[in-house]
C-alpha cells in the first residue's frame, strides 16, 4: 500500500524540472568568476558556458532542457545556498558603490559635507581629500575629469 510520500504526480516532476531548468538559467546569466565558486560537475559547466553562445530562442530552451536534465545530478540545495551567496556578494559590492557614488557627489558639492564624511571614517587623508576635491571641481568647470575616478578611489578605500 502506497503512501502520500511515495506518490509523486506528473505535475509535481514537471514542477520540479522546471524549477531545475530555472535553476540552470540563472548559473548561465552569472559571470565566469561567480560560476568559479560552484562545484559542479565538468558536464555541467560546459553546458553552462555553451548555453552562453547559443543566440536563437528555441536553441536556448532546447539546451536549457539539457541543463534541467544534468541538473539532476547535483544537490539542488547546494546550488541554491551558493547562488544567495553569490548574489549576497553581488547586491553588496553594487551598494558600496552607490555608498561611494553618493559620497562624491555630496563632497563635490557642500564643503559641509567634509565634515560629515571625516567624522564617519577619521582615517582619511583630509589633505588628500580636500586637494581632489578642488582639482575635480575646477576640471568639472573645465570639462575635464582627470581626477575624478581619483576621488571616488579615495572614497571608496575609506568605505571598505
Amino acid at each position: 500500500m502506497r503512501t502520500d510520500d511515495e506518490i509523486i504526480s506528473k505535475t509535481k516532476l514537471k514542477k520540479q524540472m522546471d524549477d531545475l531548468q530555472q535553476l540552470g538559467l540563472e548559473l548561465v546569466r552569472l559571470s565566469d568568476k561567480q560560476l568559479a565558486q560552484f562545484e559542479l560537475g565538468d558536464s555541467l559547466l560546459e553546458a553552462i558556458k555553451f548555453a552562453r553562445t547559443i543566440k536563437a530562442n528555441g536553441a536556448l530552451r532546447r539546451h536549457c532542457q539539457y541543463i534541467g536534465k544534468l541538473m539532476r545530478t547535483v544537490d539542488e540545495v547546494y546550488v541554491r545556498e551558493t547562488l544567495l551567496v553569490v548574489m549576497g556578494e553581488s547586491h553588496h559590492n553594487t551598494r558600496i558603490l552607490h555608498e561611494c557614488e553618493q559620497w562624491r557627489d555630496k563632497l563635490l558639492a557642500s564643503d559641509d559635507e567634509l565634515n560629515l564624511f571625516i567624522a564617519k571614517y577619521p582615517n582619511t587623508d583630509i589633505t588628500e581629500l580636500r586637494q581632489l576635491i578642488r582639482s575635480v571641481r575646477k576640471e568639472l568647470i573645465a570639462g575635464k575629469n582627470k581626477n575624478y575616478r581619483g576621488l571616488f578611489q579615495l572614497i571608496r578605500q575609506q568605505i571598505t
